[in-house]
């Protein structure tokens, strides 16, 4: 039995952060970091049938043309991540009662929708991203045991072509559900390595006031290339997700709008009609599964 300061319920049953219980979520999740975002997705719903929200994690589950989706926001960083992944799975794969793992399990499809500036010039804005795979540099997953799930080859490559500092640990390198990857493709999308940095100043090559300890960093992701893929761009998510949903046997799948080109020094003239014709594109492709 997993005792209960392992997994934490409310009174009312539900999983401690995320303030759900297992009816509550469908087994299709649209995942965003921003609670505001939630509404922006869920407004194409034809119905919604429950809304939750606690600190940082809303969710909101509804009907779009016939299908059951969940929209969840994870808040920013890793960290969360950690916490809205395993808690979603508590719902759907541990008997909440009895405090047991489930003999049947459960694999939820999981599609992150964010923004993003590319690192490619040839990536243009208003350009969709897919993520093959996700390149953490954030540490997070290393408390779990992912040899069986990461990427070896790429992540040696990684640490080889940076001379990455050992003492911030190493890499890890792990590919999107290839389900998702073939239901969501089309000629409209780019795909290529999402970095997932574990902060947004330093961890991304940000410097304020306090110096960092690879100012190449970012030039040096710039030019690495594994069979011909590239690192597209950075945020603070998608390896995280892609790690822990490989572990739990879920599928998992991120996407980004790109609202800016780094190499290029261009900016979106319309970011929001680009997430939105993101988020009808994901929606239209889930609803048609």
């Amino acid at each position: 039995m997993i005792q209960s300061s392992e997994l934490i319920l409310n009174p009312d049953g539900s999983v401690y952060h995320l303030n759900l219980r297992p009816e509550h979520i469908a087994h299709d999740i649209i995942f965003v970091g921003d609670q505001n975002r939630v509404e922006k997705i869920t407004q194409f719903f034809d119905s919604i049938e429950h809304s939750a929200q606690k600190r940082e994690f809303k969710t909101q589950t509804g009907i779009y043309k016939g299908k059951r989706l969940s929209v969840v926001s994870t808040g920013i960083g890793p960290d969360n991540i950690d916490i809205v992944l395993n808690e979603l799975d508590a719902l759907v794969n541990i008997d909440l009662k009895t405090r047991q793992p489930k003999e049947k399990l459960t694999s939820l499809n999981i599609i992150r929708i964010g923004t993003s500036g590319s690192l490619q010039e040839d990536i243009p804005v208003d350009s969709f991203v897919m993520s093959k795979f996700g390149l953490g540099l954030d540490n997070m997953l290393r408390s779990y045991l992912i040899d069986d799930v990461s990427i070896a080859e790429i992540e040696d490559a990684f640490v080889k072509h940076t001379n990455w500092d050992p003492k911030k640990g190493k890499p890890y390198v792990i590919k999107c559900s290839e389900t998702l990857e073939k239901l969501i493709e089309s000629d409209r999308i780019f795909k290529g390595i999402t970095a997932t940095a574990g902060g947004f100043y330093g961890p991304q090559g940000r410097v304020l006031r306090l110096n960092i300890q690879d100012e190449e960093l970012n030039n040096k992701m710039d030019n690495f290339s594994f069979n011909e893929t590239k690192i597209t761009n950075l945020e603070m998510e998608t390896a995280a997700i892609y790690g822990l949903s490989a572990l739990l046997g879920h599928n998992a799948l991120s996407l980004n709008a790109i609202i800016a080109n780094r190499a290029s020094g261009t900016f979106s003239e319309d970011p929001y009609k680009a997430v939105d014709e993101l988020i009808a594109y994901t929606l239209n492709k889930l609803a048609e599964k």
